[in-house]
């Protein structure tokens, strides 16, 4: 396997958010973002000095407008993932606990999938691998 020694390596956190009917939230990127109109789990790039949990509730908050603890975020598994131009390396952590109704501020498309329904919907490279990590908790 090739090593890019001038590829960044980018941490970034997401979460699969877990409704009372076992579902998992899944955003749709939105156009002009890279992989504009594939599905993802919510979350964001940890900023320099930050926690990923602490990335993960300021993300949920910018972007779903609900209040999530960090004892409600559980570490599930991670990615680590070779895009062209970066190393993602991605821990998705599970919640299914927050105050607030899930809203889309920033014009993103929500959609709640059972686990087993998630490989219906085009998802980045990276995401693919936690699908079977949801269906075995799920």
């Amino acid at each position: 396997m090739p090593t890019f020694p001038d590829h960044a390596l980018v941490l970034v956190a997401a979460v699969a958010l877990v409704d009372a009917d076992g579902r998992v939230l899944i955003a749709k990127r939105p156009e002009g973002k890279a992989m504009a109109g594939m599905w993802e789990f919510p979350g964001g790039k940890v900023e320099a000095g930050e926690r990923p949990e602490l990335a993960l509730i300021r993300e949920l908050k910018e972007e779903l407008d609900i209040d999530v603890t960090e004892a409600c975020l559980a570490p599930l598994t991670f990615a680590s993932h070779a895009y062209e131009k970066f190393h993602l390396l991605m821990p998705l952590y599970v919640c299914r606990r927050w105050k607030g109704m899930v809203t889309a501020l920033e014009g993103q498309e929500l959609k709640w999938v059972k686990p087993n329904r998630l490989r219906e919907h085009p998802m980045p490279p990276a995401d693919l691998p936690l699908i079977p990590h949801l269906i075995d908790l799920l």
